[in-house]
């Protein structure tokens, strides 16, 4: 199976799982406060369902691909005095509707899977929301619906979603911890100290340098937090040639200052070949395990991310114009010295090398099942802070340019199928839903608890008009970020 297919389905079933846990958080909320929950869908159903299930005089029936049963209302059309015409909803009285037919019993909830693969809805009765359901929100309201139960009721049914996929984060994190555990690098273990890039170095780091610290906060481990806490810093302390040397860093700094062309700051790592692919063009050349590569056509490639960096520069330009895929390379053999020599690399600009370094072994950690649940929330817990903290980029003009659509997501799932990462993945995702789902914006679970708490202060509830309104302006709103987020993607292709 090629790897956009993996990536896809991997998509496919992470958004799922994450939409039908977020929808199940308002159904719970619902049907806990009397409330009628019409439809609960897997997917969407334009037209028609993959698989529907209700239960309907008593007995549960099921169809497959079935056409959509028209809502329980009937348009009326007449013409008023100024000769225009009106349109009117008048309910279907089910009660007159012969036995077996799927419209009774509007009282139990229609479950199904849609034929579009991607998210799911749950169909909350006497709410305006993305079905944008006018009929019914003309009729006098009813005790079983949403308008007419209390604001604290309501309020707990819209963020029952959020709720939802706060708890699915903590339990996915705190399941693959108990699973897989944990491991970090320790960021002030490293032998041969920290690799940096030109940018990282015209502020004052050199290669070698160990950060131990941020504005006093000493660093613990290699990782995102270690970024963000450098970005954050108005001084950075690191240990070079055996003393402390305090680096003030600039107001400006942000993470995208990290993501340049090469990375801000990396594990030095000395380009010393651990192994090599039996028919790879370094084994044909005649390189041994053991032997440390210093030039690559002329240019220093001493360390395993310089080396990186020479290759991807190749492919890059080779996209566009010839590069010979022979390149000349200057090695250091241990009791033997330099030596010069071309290897030919394959058409992904491959050589066969394999590099790791046992110098900076993980930390590893277990977990048992009582201690993953606390270490499952935190971990949880450090990653929404984080999200949050780092979501205000997202205003910035470098920021827009970096929002990306359903490509993007795909791309950072991996290209084969791992559960480890897919788990990961999909609890990031989780906390993604869940903070964006609370943003004040219409159309959104935080538009609706705006509009709740301002009744709950003012003591006056919205009209189903301005509300009605207000969720077609915030999914126009949401319809232009996915085309821009969309587009970006594509352009990114050329």
């Amino acid at each position: 199976m090629s790897t956009f297919w993996i990536r896809l389905l991997q998509l496919i079933l992470s958004l799922t799982i994450l939409v039908v846990f977020h929808e199940f958080g308002h159904f719970l909320f619902s049907r806990l406060f009397g409330v009628r929950v019409e439809k609960f869908y897997a997917f969407f159903n334009p037209n028609f369902s993959l698989l529907r299930i209700k239960k309907v005089d008593g007995k549960v029936r099921v169809r497959f691909f079935a056409p959509n049963v028209p809502d329980s209302y009937e348009e009326e059309k007449s013409y008023g005095a100024d000769g225009k015409e009106v349109v009117t909803y008048k309910p279907i009285d089910v009660e007159t509707l012969p036995e077996g037919d799927w419209r009774r019993d509007p009282d139990n909830t229609e479950f199904g899977v849609g034929w579009v693969p991607f998210g799911g809805y749950c169909k909350i009765a006497g709410m305006i929301d993305e079905s944008m359901d006018v009929a019914q929100m003309q009729q006098k309201p009813k005790p079983w619906e949403f308008r007419t139960k209390k604001a604290w009721q309501r309020l707990l049914i819209m963020v029952g979603g959020v709720m939802f996929n706060l708890i699915q984060a903590f339990l996915i994190y705190s399941i693959v911890l108990y699973t897989w555990g944990d491991s970090y690098i320790p960021a002030q273990g490293l032998k041969h100290g920290m690799e940096f890039n030109e940018y990282a170095q015209s502020l004052g780091f050199r290669n070698g340098d160990i950060i131990t610290a941020c504005d006093g906060k000493p660093t613990v481990q290699f990782d995102a937090d270690m970024y963000r806490d450098i970005a954050a810093a108005k001084q950075v302390t690191v240990m070079r040639d055996g003393r402390e040397v305090t680096l003030d860093m600039p107001e400006e700094l942000s993470l995208f200052d990290f993501t340049r062309e090469t990375a801000f700051v990396s594990i030095l790592s000395p380009m010393t070949i651990d192994s090599l692919v039996a028919d790879g063009g370094a084994a044909a050349a005649g390189l041994l395990p053991g032997d440390t590569i210093l030039y690559v056509n002329g240019q220093q490639a001493s360390t395993w991310n310089s080396f990186l960096n020479i290759l991807d520069d190749m492919r890059t330009r080779a996209a566009d114009s010839y590069v010979s895929r022979d390149l000349t390379l200057v090695t250091s053999r241990p009791g033997y010295g330099l030596d010069t020599l071309t290897v030919t690399a394959d058409q992904k600009f491959m050589l066969g090398i394999v590099h790791y370094s046992d110098e900076y072994a993980p930390v590893l950690l277990d977990y048992g099942i009582l201690s993953s649940i606390p270490a499952g929330i935190k971990y949880g817990w450090n990653t929404l802070k984080s999200y949050v903290g780092d979501f205000r980029y997202v205003f910035t003009k470098e920021g827009a340019k970096s929002l990306g659509g359903f490509g993007t997501i795909g791309q950072i799932f991996p290209e084969k199928w791992n559960w480890h990462a897919f788990w990961l993945m999909t609890a990031f995702l989780a906390i993604i839903l869940a903070f964006m789902n609370i943003l004040p914006i219409p159309a959104l679970d935080g538009g609706y608890v705006l509009f709740l708490l301002i009744e709950v202060i003012t003591g006056r509830k919205p009209g189903d008009k301005f509300l009605e309104r207000a969720n077609t302006v915030g999914m126009a709103i949401l319809l232009l970020l996915v085309i821009y987020a969309n587009l970006n993607d594509i352009l990114r292709l050329f």
